[in-house]
């Protein structure tokens, strides 16, 4: 029986790394963690906070999900929208969901990713 999610896997091109850790560290606010010795070859990149862990991994030929996408609760949708505006990182308003106000953005290697607020 499943008890939570463990990771979320998305794909990014060889040699993405420093582009990946631009935008889920220095944009999403998730740390950097060290891959295990046995996938470090691999290339790619882990991210985790204290609930989300994001990995990813490299694919050859390398295709972006545009429509399936992770989606993370962030506490301030106006505070995600600033640093985004401030990186000049472009994203686009979709139609809100009962207690939900949502944004989507797209990781460097062109990923769907939604930013999502709750509202009560």
């Amino acid at each position: 029986m499943i008890e939570e999610i463990h990771h979320v896997q998305l794909a990014m091109p060889k040699g993405g790394e420093f582009e990946a850790r631009f935008f889920y560290q220095d944009v999403l606010g998730l740390s950097v963690v060290a891959k295990p010795e046995a996938l470090a070859d691999r290339g790619g990149a882990w991210f985790e906070n204290r609930a989300v862990r994001v990995h990813l991994g490299i694919e050859d030929p390398f295709a972006p999900a545009r429509k399936a996408h992770p989606a993370f609760r962030v506490a301030s949708l106006i505070e995600m929208r600033a640093i985004l505006d401030s990186k000049d990182i472009p994203y686009s308003s979709d139609a809100d969901l009962p207690g939900i106000t949502r944004i989507f953005v797209h990781d460097p290697f062109g990923n769907r990713i939604e930013l999502l607020e709750e509202r009560p």
